[in-house]
């Protein structure tokens, strides 16, 4: 993953570039607006988010306004919008969740990384945040954690525990929780 500021000019590269044209391709002539989205995701898997530069180059490259692109990538929730660590918990955070414990799970999921909910940890492998649905009420609390978002459900202090811990050890490709 490329690391990028949010003032820096983006130059994407061959590759990638190459990516958009497949993806843009799949749309009529005149349409390349409805390539945004998974450009975008494109943009994100190779630089770790989405910044104002790289929203602008994605216009540039669609021929399509600046304000279209920061249009979506600002209602989109998988956008991030600023940099984030490898490792993104985030934690269902609507009714069944909360009834069940997730408010308890993410502010120990804040204590057990000292970062507050959107920072990034100081090893720049974590960071978390609470969001909406992610239709597993039956197995509450949960959480997913990208880059891969792999459920993690049924949480509790001890599997948080072993699940940050695993991934901090980099011992297994993904943890597998109990």
């Amino acid at each position: 993953m490329l690391k990028i500021s949010d003032t820096e000019e983006v130059i994407f590269s061959p590759e990638l570039i190459s990516k958009f044209n497949e993806i843009v391709a799949r749309y009529p002539e005149g349409k390349q607006k409805s390539a945004l989205l998974p450009v975008l995701h494109l943009v994100q898997a190779e630089y770790g988010w989405v910044s104002t530069p790289a929203m602008n180059k994605v216009a540039d490259y669609l021929d399509i306004k600046p304000i279209e692109v920061y249009e979506v990538a600002t209602f989109y929730t998988m956008f991030f919008l600023e940099p984030k660590g490898k490792y993104v918990l985030e934690v269902c955070r609507t009714g069944p969740c909360s009834i069940v414990g997730a408010d308890k799970m993410m502010k120990y999921i804040e204590q057990k990384l000292g970062v507050k909910e959107g920072e990034v940890t100081e090893d720049g492998l974590f960071s978390w945040r609470g969001v909406e649905c992610l239709a597993a009420c039956g197995m509450a609390p949960v959480l997913q954690i990208g880059p891969d978002y792999t459920y993690y459900e049924n949480l509790n202090e001890a599997k948080v525990d072993e699940l940050i811990d695993s991934l901090r050890l980099k011992t297994v490709e993904k943890p597998q929780i109990n």
